[in-house]
């Protein structure tokens, strides 16, 4: 299951990363992931200031964004990650690793995210790609749109065939660490929230004791 937010980053933010793009240092991406042979891209460096401000943006968005939360239950999330795709750049079908180097312990990844800056009319090609059994989902979101998707799915990039794509990568360590429970608690928790005042209080809170001890019964 993957969720899409539509303006989860605000109009000044997309253009405050994109300035901060133009400023920031980038190297091979394949620094993150040596040994991913199909990983063709470049991200910020780490230690740069611009890209560290474009990662606190992306940071801030991620933290005030209710549909997220409800989506991902975080419990932890990694800094995210300036990321370019120039013509010519891929990213193939992958699985994002389980555990990413973060902090005093290592932090599992539980739910990737991808946030779009570049106007889709600025680059051909450079979809994400999600396959789902035999089928492949392709997204193109328009700047300030995000996607959400369990980390344990196949996905890749498409090629960038002319322009750039940028966008800011981030991964989220779930407090409901198994995919399958954290939808079925995420799909209770919107017909709680859509349905919820219609029914008799009775009714309501049977549904809040289901869905607040399913949430016990399955953090981690």
């Amino acid at each position: 299951m993957f969720l899409q937010i539509e303006n989860f980053l605000t109009v000044a933010e997309v253009k405050a990363i994109s300035d901060l793009s133009l400023q920031a240092k980038f190297i091979d991406g394949r620094r993150s992931n040596p040994h991913n042979m199909t990983k063709h891209n470049v991200i910020g460096e780490p230690t740069d200031a611009a890209a560290q401000q474009a990662a606190q943006i992306a940071l801030a968005a991620l933290q005030r964004n209710e549909a997220a939360r409800d989506f991902a239950f975080p419990q932890r999330i990694a800094i995210p990650v300036l990321t370019r795709y120039d013509t010519g750049m891929t990213y193939g079908a992958h699985i994002d690793a389980a555990f990413l180097p973060v902090a005093e312990r290592p932090m599992r990844s539980d739910v990737s995210c991808t946030m779009f800056v570049s106007d889709p009319a600025a680059y051909q090609g450079g979809e994400l790609v999600v396959y789902l059994g035999s089928e492949e989902v392709r997204i193109k979101g328009q700047a300030g749109h995000a996607v959400f998707y369990a980390s344990t799915a196949v996905h890749g990039v498409a090629p960038v065939t002319s322009g750039e794509r940028l966008v800011m990568i981030a991964f989220i360590e779930s407090q409901i660490p198994d995919p399958a429970q954290r939808d079925l608690l995420y799909s209770l928790n919107e017909v709680r929230a859509a349905e919820g005042l219609k029914m008799d209080w009775r009714s309501r809170t049977r549904l809040e004791y289901v869905s607040s001890n399913l949430q016990r019964m399955w953090s981690r």
